[in-house]
């Protein structure tokens, strides 16, 4: 699995990776966060980034996440770029990360795909109309599909009806995407106490 280097102003990289650990009920193995301050020495910080590359490098190398393209913690993330086996993204968001960790066992090229598409696709206008729903694709699930969608899927098997088991007005790519999100469809927001 590819380790995964998170390099942004300071309190975002810890801020980032303690969502991770928050997501998945504790941090992965070989994800690190690099805060950068603002009286921070930015050589001391490119030899603490090597430093961190080498420890969490994988057979199929690292990925490293910063915040904002052209700002320090960017142009410290951009000195890796050269390194063998490491790819550097700009725009870090929590989707990006996301993605990445979920994607962290494929070739570096298609997590970066993936990392970028989380990215890209994570970002949603919230409003009175509701988003269309993702399909289960479309969702973010890592390769390996999550339990629920596994349990969908040989539902959906055992019974070719489409809409068996579900309220009526309930569309399928609705089941579908919330399988893949935790019980909620994939850009749906849901308030604080429904269920």
């Amino acid at each position: 699995m590819a380790g995964i280097l998170i390099i942004a102003h300071a309190p975002l990289a810890t801020a980032l990776r303690e969502c991770i650990a928050h997501i998945y009920g504790g941090c992965p193995a070989r994800i690190g966060a690099l805060d950068v301050l603002p009286d921070s020495d930015p050589a001391e910080v490119v030899a603490k980034a090597h430093s961190e590359i080498e420890r969490l490098r994988e057979d199929n190398g690292a990925l490293v996440l910063t915040d904002m393209f052209g700002a320090t913690p960017s142009n410290i993330a951009a000195r890796l770029a050269t390194v063998p086996e490491v790819r550097v993204l700009a725009g870090v968001n929590l989707p990006m990360l996301v993605r990445a960790v979920c994607y962290r066992a494929t070739p570096l090229d298609t997590l970066v795909e993936k990392a970028l598409a989380g990215a890209s696709k994570g970002v949603q206008t919230i409003g009175p109309t509701m988003p269309p729903v993702a399909s289960a694709s479309e969702c973010g699930c890592p390769p390996a599909p999550c339990t629920e969608a596994t349990t969908d899927a040989t539902k959906q098997a055992a019974n070719p009806n489409p809409l068996a088991g579900q309220s009526a007005g309930e569309p399928a790519a609705a089941t579908r995407g919330a399988a893949c999100t935790g019980g909620v469809a994939a850009g749906v927001f849901r308030p604080a106490g429904s269920t």
